[in-house]
């Protein structure tokens, strides 16, 4: 393979993190989640970040994570709203492969418990609905490989990442 990291990019709670790990284990890669670099530059946990600053600010500092990452042979989990920052996803994309963990909303809906606890950006009145529509355009937008979750355990969904690499 041609490009040296790889980027999961999907819904909050679509697995990026855990698959994430996984994939960088068996590959002998590096492991970061975009997360944990706005939490650790920001000193902050998200939801605090979001509930003080609001949507705009916070997608800024993502945007500004996203762009201050430059590593070479790493899986990188973003954050859900990362498909907001063209900038930070075609930075990302520079030296990558992303992967789209696409799961359905009904899934989506039972994995989502605390959307406020998680730090999820969706904007006031937004339902789960819309800000499913909005992403998954943005999501497939940006995905060299769209692996779809169907029921499938982690275990199953690090197989189909692998198999799809492989290709």
């Amino acid at each position: 393979m041609s490009r040296k990291n790889i980027v999961f990019v999907g819904m909050p709670a679509s697995g990026k993190s855990t698959v994430g790990v996984i994939v960088a284990k068996v590959m002998g890669m590096n492991f970061i989640d975009s997360d944990i670099v706005i939490q650790q530059r920001e000193n902050a946990k998200l939801n605090e970040l979001i509930e003080e600053h609001g949507i705009d600010d916070f997608l800024k500092r993502e945007e500004q994570a996203l762009l201050s990452i430059n590593v070479d042979n790493t899986v990188i989990a973003t954050g859900g709203s990362a498909i907001y920052s063209d900038a930070g996803m075609k930075h990302l994309s520079n030296n990558a492969t992303i992967i789209y963990l696409k799961v359905s909303l009904d899934n989506l809906k039972d994995r989502l418990t605390d959307l406020k606890a998680r730090g999820v950006v969706i904007r006031p009145g937004e339902s789960i609905e819309q800000m499913y529509a909005t992403r998954s355009v943005l999501y497939e937008k940006y995905a060299d490989i769209i692996v779809e979750e169907k029921g499938t355990s982690i275990e199953d969904t690090v197989c189909l990442v692998m198999e799809q690499l492989r290709n």
